[in-house]
């Protein structure tokens, strides 16, 4: 169950704390034709203990940069986020949990409800793409929201402009706009990630092994084509267009989201320079 969640965490999909951790995440330098310049860097969204990420390259990137572009920009507000949850998550009248997954994933879901302390009726209320992200929170490693580096890029933003590529509200819109059918793929999904044996995905993101973490994004939910094309390769895209903007413009962006997204041949770094940007990884 912690992979899905440490997986939904470097998407940026939901937040997943002894002295800081070492880190030593990837970062990239992106330029166009014109020498406009802008730096991408992968994060994680929460962890058990504070991270120690401002490595001397992401510290040079940070001081030169003008404007930071995330995925959400008010993450501290807690209750803001947990309210746009609740009210895109109630739909009335939802039947059984047990009954929106396929009669072999009951036994599963059984055993998941039990050990997260919910009732096979408890989700009555609830969207099936609500119910299917509460189960892999309460199945994640315990982790510390403010801990997350994104909300450490953002308070190091200063004066400077803090862009959001999405917010909180889109963000949970996409879940919430998923057929039933999507919706319950995702919830299987997880019911099936919870016999996973459990693997920590935030050491590969201290270490910046992007190969690890593209490995995880042909797995799980992700390995779901409908899935795959609305949390991953979409947002990918759209935020493609957003990055591409902000460097032309000689903004000078950092642009800091869920290390997922770099990753493989539908990640922000290939879509880029598909578009004639120069990407170099230089941490």
């Amino acid at each position: 169950m912690r992979r899905i969640a440490a997986l939904l965490c470097l998407l940026g999909l939901f937040a997943c704390s002894s002295g800081p951790q070492e880190a030593n995440p990837a970062l990239w330098h992106v330029t166009d034709a014109q020498g406009h310049e802008g730096w991408l860097f992968g994060t994680i969204h929460s962890s058990d203990r504070p991270l120690a990420w401002r490595t001397p390259q992401v510290e040079v990137a940070l001081a030169r940069a003008e404007a930071i572009l995330v995925e959400v920009g008010n993450l501290a507000d807690e209750a803001e986020v947990a309210a746009t949850f609740a009210r895109l998550a109630r739909t009335e009248g939802q039947p059984p949990l047990s009954q929106r997954v396929p009669t072999k994933d009951r036994p599963a879901l059984a055993a998941l409800l039990a050990k997260s302390g919910h009732a096979d009726g408890d989700f009555a209320g609830m969207d099936t793409w609500a119910a299917a992200l509460t189960l892999a929170r309460s199945g994640a490693k315990e982790g510390d929201a403010r801990n997350g580096v994104d909300r450490a890029v953002i308070a190091a933003a200063g004066g400077r402009p803090v862009v959001e590529l999405e917010g909180a509200a889109m963000q949970l819109g996409l879940f919430d706009a998923l057929p039933e059918k999507e919706q319950r793929d995702l919830l299987s999904a997880v019911v099936a990630e919870a016999s996973v044996p459990d693997r920590d995905l935030s050491i590969s993101w201290r270490k910046g092994d992007m190969a690890t973490i593209e490995r995880e994004t042909r797995a799980g939910l992700l390995a779901d084509p409908e899935l795959r094309a609305v949390l991953f390769t979409g947002r990918n895209r759209s935020w493609t267009a957003k990055i591409a903007q902000a460097l032309k413009s000689g903004r000078a962006p950092f642009v800091a989201v869920g290390a997922a997204h770099m990753a493989g041949p539908e990640g922000l770094l290939a879509m880029l320079a598909a578009q004639g940007f120069a990407v170099k990884r230089v941490e």
